[in-house]
């Protein structure tokens, strides 16, 4: 999907919210190594697939996403992010840049992008926006509430604003 925008989604807080108590039954087709899994809305995995973008996991999780958390979804196997070790991590965290921020960039190679993700800062918006323009959008979550409804709204708006190549 060249032509879309791509949709970097991370899964702690995002998809999997830390507030409240996890569920006490792990439902079926769920892993119960990870409780806070049973806190995901099935109900996201339309969500995400309506939306006029790419998906990509920018995830810790990395593959597992595929295997626990996309299913659950309804959605196909998606791309994964690989994230490198970094030399620069260290001074990216001191200077407060997300370590993920400059793979996500590298990654989009140019290509307009918005990023789902519940640690995203003002330093990242102002280093992305300088070394990617503003064809980019930081979405931050509050991770103990996760995405909502009302953000895909959000989502689709900025997708079909003008960053969605023709």
């Amino acid at each position: 999907m060249p032509h879309y925008p791509i949709f970097f989604l991370d899964i702690d807080g995002p998809l999997l919210p830390f507030g409240g108590p996890p569920g006490k039954d792990v439902p079926a087709g769920r892993n119960a190594a990870n409780p806070l899994v049973t806190r995901l809305d099935p109900a996201l995995g339309p969500l995400l697939s309506a939306l006029p973008c790419e998906l990509v996991w920018a995830t810790s999780w990395t593959h597992d996403a595929n295997r626990v958390v996309g299913p659950l979804l309804g959605l196909p196997d998606l791309a994964v992010v690989e994230w490198p070790e970094r030399a620069d991590e260290q001074v990216d965290e001191w200077f407060g840049l997300h370590w993920k921020t400059r793979t996500v960039v590298e990654w989009a190679a140019g290509r307009p992008f918005i990023w789902v993700d519940d640690e995203i800062r003002d330093h990242d918006r102002e280093w992305v926006s300088a070394q990617h323009g503003n064809s980019a959008l930081l979405y931050r979550v509050d991770p103990r509430t996760g995405l909502r409804r009302k953000d895909f709204t959000v989502f689709t708006e900025w997708a079909d604003g003008g960053f969605r190549s023709q």
